[in-house]
């Protein structure tokens, strides 16, 4: 019995210290959860992380709303047609346009811009806000997202010639874009608006590698940059050659008719020269025997059918002002486009005593100061027809 009684004490002694574990252990935890961070402490948090938050939103409304960007200043950015928004919005910002480019990159995307904005070169400033931005960068042709093609506009085309490459491409149906060339209006001062000729567009299209629609809704648009990059370059060139050709009673004008003729006439080498003996027989009265007449196949070719590559007797007496073997000066229009070495050849010729040239054997041009020394080579056997 009395060995009973150990064990029941024992087993009483094992359950007290339990109870006592287990009375102890919630006090514990309790006491864990009382602990409270400084009220101070947390307050100041809060603060600082409003006011950071505060200041990082400013910040972005500022950049979107276009505030504190110190003068209206404008910029020009070109988008490609291989640009993604990430793109658009790196240029932006390089030029002082944006701020946060990520910023732009996600508010065009949640605003679907690229169904907005299109290839092309956009004159933007820098009080634009986002929107702004977006809708000066729209193109009426078509969007980021449009199909595109690139076509080379070799050097001395013809108008005519551009359109029927620009359809053969897909930019736009040949009849749309000679309505465009005939009818359209464009805003610079060189262009014809009144006349619904071709040839008022002829040496204002710029010869380069360009980036178009296919199908364009607005196939004006697509001669507009051709335009646009013509205006760009001879605004580029130097100013005092301008000055000099004015001086001799040549405007713009003149000088791209000039440039025109080079470009039909140059065998690739010789721009100074042939420009040299148009201004040379331009200016003669009479003393070297040639009269202010200019007698150059090419622009008679211009107002020949097309595809006519040779001149008859009987066309050289045809009644048109392209006939430069019967009227004395320019042509009324270029005969073709021009690139960008023709041109500043026509502003600045090479000073020669040469009258006449023509083409020998050796693919090059011969040049006399005479009408007996031109006649002499033409007899050489070396002249090349």
């Amino acid at each position: 019995m009395a060995e009973y009684k150990r064990e029941r004490r024992s087993d009483t002694a094992s359950w007290d210290a339990g109870e006592v574990r287990r009375a102890e252990a919630p006090q514990k935890k309790k006491r864990r959860r009382r602990r409270r961070m400084n009220p101070i402490l947390y307050i100041l948090m809060v603060l600082l992380c409003s006011a950071l938050l505060a200041g990082v939103g400013w910040l972005l409304m500022s950049d979107l709303c276009a505030f504190n960007r110190g003068g209206i200043v404008e910029k020009t950015v070109e988008i490609n047609a291989d640009d993604d928004m990430g793109d658009v919005a790196d240029k932006l910002k390089a030029q002082g346009l944006v701020n946060y480019d990520w910023f732009f990159e996600i508010f065009a995307t949640v605003t679907k811009a690229e169904e907005k904005i299109g290839i092309g070169t956009y004159t933007l400033n820098t009080d634009m806000d986002y929107r702004a931005l977006i809708l000066g960068m729209r193109s009426t042709s078509g969007n980021m997202k449009a199909e595109t093609v690139k076509v080379t506009i070799p050097e001395g085309y013809t108008v005519e010639q551009i359109i029927k490459l620009l359809a053969k491409n897909g930019v736009a149906s040949e009849k749309d874009l000679l309505e465009a060339a005939k009818t359209a209006d464009f805003k610079y001062s060189f262009i014809d608006n009144e006349s619904e000729d071709l040839s008022r567009l002829e040496g204002y299209l710029f010869p380069d590698t360009y980036e178009f629609y296919v199908n364009t809704k607005k196939p004006s648009s697509a001669l507009d940059k051709l335009i646009s990059t013509f205006n760009n370059r001879v605004e580029a060139l130097d100013e005092e050659l301008w000055d000099a050709a004015k001086a001799k009673g040549y405007d713009m004008e003149d000088i791209i008719v000039i440039a025109s003729l080079i470009e039909k006439e140059t065998d690739g080498t010789d721009h100074a020269k042939i420009s040299s003996v148009i201004y040379n027989r331009l200016s003669d009265d009479g003393g070297h025997g040639t009269y202010k007449m200019l007698n150059i196949d090419a622009a008679l070719l211009y107002a020949l059918p097309a595809g006519t590559t040779s001149l008859t007797n009987a066309d050289k007496e045809m009644d048109s002002p392209y006939n430069l073997y019967k009227y004395q000066g320019l042509p009324p229009t270029a005969i073709a486009n021009p690139g960008l070495a023709s041109i500043k050849a026509a502003l600045s010729p090479e000073e020669t005593g040469y009258y006449y040239y023509a083409l020998g054997t050796d693919g090059r041009h011969h040049y006399s100061s005479t009408l007996s020394e031109h006649n002499a080579f033409l007899a050489s056997g070396n002249y090349g027809g």
